[in-house]
């Protein structure tokens, strides 16, 4: 089969909740990492076959196929299409999914992936909370067939992060040393100039201003609970924010012929899927179903990327399958970076390759929890 290859990769910085991206525009936002791309791999934009971009709550700014009009706003030939994913929070990484099984199918050369959120102006639910004031029913209660199948039970984050602290036996506390140790190592990594090569500057940001280095386990710990009687707080949780990601996907042929450095290799490429109204423990059976399709076992990867939305989804991943922290969002992860949804799967996989330049990994496992009860992952090599 024809190999996929990741030639480059970068994003935005990550703008915070009322922070300095919350008045940009999404397609805006969109067009920034894929003009950059396009300058840093020095392709001609016009041999680009397709622009495969993930957002969420494709109303207002993202409606209308963002990935279509970023690539316009970025200035960029109007030959070249796009066209928008959503597989809820996994959208950017189906988007590079859909890229690389493109190319590796022989039926595309170039293709661009990545994703978007602009989560201060369209807030998540957005969708949602519109088609309910038009008096559309919700996606789940409101299906006879899905009522029959799962019944009245509430289909709600908070309320599978809850359930799978409980069922993991992880504990607040827990929860909130592992939140602590994801600003603290994304602190860190700025510190470093682990993120330098990974981001462009943005409308005067230069770095990620989610991050919070003064937080500490006594703060955390005063925190409210979500739900009353709960142990989910909002510093065991991602943040809103607004940012964007993209990579270029290119096919063996393309690389000759245009003269490309790949940096990494799709070695793997899954999606897999368990209880809906669960919702967050997708990336358990998912990852179990990648190691063996791919005939690798947790030894064989070097560094891994499991999204953050809540502490106790990772860290019941962790447990579940033996892997250890050391290995896992060694940069910061969501709760510290935010969950921007529609561009998180591209940013995680921007920060995962040169995580693996960085230290000399060969592998690396990028997965991540999203609705509907799905989880893609995808294992890269780094060349």
């Amino acid at each position: 089969m024809p190999e996929a290859y990741i030639i480059d990769a970068v994003r935005t910085p990550i703008g915070r909740k009322k922070g300095s991206l919350a008045a940009v525009h999404p397609a805006d936002l969109g067009a920034h990492p894929i003009r950059e791309l396009v300058k840093r791999t020095g392709i001609d934009p016009s041999k680009v076959d397709d622009v495969v971009w993930g957002c969420t709550e494709t109303i207002g700014g993202q409606a209308g196929d963002i990935g279509r009009t970023a690539w316009l706003v970025a200035g960029l030939p109007e030959e070249i299409p796009g066209v928008t994913v959503d597989r809820q929070c996994g959208s950017s990484q189906q988007a590079v999914h859909f890229a690389a099984q493109g190319v590796m199918s022989g039926t595309q050369d170039l293709v661009v992936a990545g994703g978007s959120q602009a989560m201060n102006q369209i807030p998540i639910m957005a969708a949602m909370i519109a088609g309910a004031q038009y008096g559309f029913d919700s996606p789940f209660h409101g299906s006879k067939g899905w009522v029959e199948r799962y019944g009245m039970e509430e289909v709600n984050q908070i309320r599978s992060a809850e359930m799978i602290a409980d069922k993991w036996g992880i504990s607040r506390l827990g929860m909130e040393e592992f939140a602590l140790a994801s600003h603290q190592r994304a602190q860190a990594a700025w510190d470093n100039g682990w993120f330098d090569k990974e981001v462009a500057p943005f409308e005067g940001l230069a770095r990620d201003e989610t991050i919070r280095p003064t937080t500490s386990l006594e703060g955390l710990a005063s925190l409210k609970p979500v739900n009353e009687g709960g142990i989910i707080t909002a510093g065991v949780a991602s943040q809103n924010c607004d940012a964007a990601a993209a990579l270029l996907i290119a096919g063996e042929q393309a690389v000759k012929d245009h003269g490309l450095t790949p940096r990494a290799r799709i070695h793997h490429l899954s999606v897999r899927a368990a209880n809906p109204v669960w919702m967050l423990t997708g990336p358990i059976p998912a990852t179990q179903y990648a190691l063996k399709k791919a005939g690798m076992t947790i030894s064989d990867i070097d560094l891994f990327e499991c999204n953050e939305a809540f502490a106790s989804v990772t860290m019941a991943w962790m447990k579940e399958l033996d892997i250890p922290h050391e290995k896992v969002n060694v940069q910061g992860g969501a709760i510290a970076l935010g969950h921007p949804i529609g561009a998180t799967g591209a940013r995680l996989m921007t920060t995962l390759l040169n995580a693996l330049e960085r230290t000399g990994g060969r592998y690396g496992l990028q997965t991540m929890c999203e609705g509907g009860g799905q989880a893609n992952v995808t294992i890269i090599e780094r060349l």
